[in-house]
């Protein structure tokens, strides 16, 4: 039995959840951990002195909990509940490939993660796009008037910018302008990629 995890990462409002249900329904054995349900309850998120909430950090999430749920799929997906669906492009070889997406606005920031990805893709927006998207959306709680400008864009920016001067970590900054269905494309044909590589790995292994 094979594992892939893939990591669907970046900002705010990218269409990281839009991509990766997408991408649930093409691939097979394909299941989603979702860094959004590691989110620590209101009472415990800090609040700075202009009275932000500080959701856009680490300190935020339950990320030692979201490690042992990636590691513990890992060593029985097929426990998971992950359904078994035949594709065109999966093999014999392959019914033992099980794929993970992991999505989140955090995910390349945190040590104990960084050494389970397959795959690591980040979803960019530009300031004005990003901020138009954010506010058409409802959260609990509410964003506060300045928020935006206030905390979560200067926290992507700041994660992105430390992700971009890792010159060892390789990291896929995908365009979120892009349409979904070229976004999806783009993404799919990776994997697949990734899976054809572990098939010839298992034919020389076999053979």
């Amino acid at each position: 039995m094979k594992v892939l995890v893939i990591g669907l990462g970046g900002v705010t409002n990218g269409g990281k959840t839009t991509l990766a249900e997408k991408l649930k329904n093409m691939l097979p054995n394909c299941d989603i951990i979702s860094q959004d349900d590691f989110f620590k309850p209101e009472s415990e998120v800090e609040t700075d002195e202009r009275g932000f909430k500080l959701y856009d950090v680490l300190d935020a999430l339950y990320m030692d909990e979201m490690v042992t749920s990636i590691r513990d799929w890992m060593k029985s997906p097929a426990s998971s509940g992950v359904v078994t669906e035949e594709s065109e492009n999966t093999c014999d070889n392959l019914k033992n490939v099980y794929i993970l997406i992991v999505e989140g606005f955090l995910l390349y920031n945190y040590e104990p993660l960084n050494e389970l990805w397959n795959r690591r893709y980040f979803l960019t927006l530009p300031y004005e796009e990003c901020k138009r998207r954010r506010s058409t959306r409802v959260y609990q709680p509410a964003d506060t008037p300045g928020y935006f400008d206030g905390h979560v864009w200067p926290m992507y920016l700041k994660y992105k910018n430390e992700l971009e001067e890792n010159a060892s970590m390789q990291v896929d900054y995908l365009d979120g302008t892009k349409s979904q269905e070229e976004l999806l494309s783009y993404v799919y044909s990776d994997i697949i990629q990734e899976l054809n590589k572990l098939r010839e790995e298992n034919q020389q292994i076999t053979s």
